[in-house]
């Protein structure tokens, strides 16, 4: 009995020090040398404190900012701890209903914008944490922006078009921009604007 049951308890032994010691030090080690900000949360810092992360979307209301898609995680939404969709179907009511809404609230807080509401900012994301917009879900936004800082309609476009990321290698996914970093470049932008709070 004894003699059959070593060898496993001394292979369960090694694995465990391989698989969970050793192969995780060293990719973490490999991963803080390689690719530092990504292996620490790729956390975006302004004026010396972390306000968010580049991959997580958060939520921004305040007229000044650029506002994010909707969000379905958790019950208030951009809930990184209850990440995901809604799961409601195209036949749902509920859907109809959420969309009609964010349609209205969008059309109340930009009331100039003219043309279709691009369909980022009325639907949500499958994670619920998208941190990314449309450039033209950007650019819907931008009357209201530049009217709440005080600044022109042409220098707060020209932040969108800097802050727009192409697609990945050239072919992959679709040009978007990052919901948070637009707005800090707000905020190191504006003429005198002035705001105690990121939201």
């Amino acid at each position: 009995m004894t003699k059959q049951a070593l060898p496993g308890l001394r292979m369960m032994l090694l694995m465990t020090l391989l698989t969970g010691l050793v192969y995780p030090g060293v990719v973490t080690g490999l991963c803080q040398v390689l690719f530092p900000v990504q292996a620490n949360g790729s956390l975006v810092r302004f004026k010396g404190r972390v306000v968010g992360a580049e991959l997580i979307g958060q939520d921004f209301t305040r007229p000044q900012y650029f506002h994010p898609r909707p969000s379905a995680a958790g019950m208030e939404g951009y809930d990184a701890a209850a990440s995901g969709g809604s799961n409601l179907g195209p036949t749902s009511q509920v859907l109809v209903d959420r969309v009609r809404g964010a349609a209205d609230k969008f059309h109340s807080e930009n009331p100039e914008f003219r043309g279709r509401i691009p369909a980022d900012l009325l639907t949500t994301s499958g994670s619920g944490l998208d941190p990314h917009v449309s450039p033209a879900s950007a650019e819907a936004q931008v009357e209201r922006v530049a009217a709440a800082r005080g600044m022109s309609r042409e220098k707060v476009a020209e932040l969108v078009r800097a802050f727009t990321e192409r697609r990945d290698l050239g072919v992959l996914g679709e040009p978007r921009v990052n919901v948070l970093k637009l707005n800090l470049a707000l905020e190191e932008n504006s003429e005198g604007a002035k705001t105690e709070s990121l939201r």
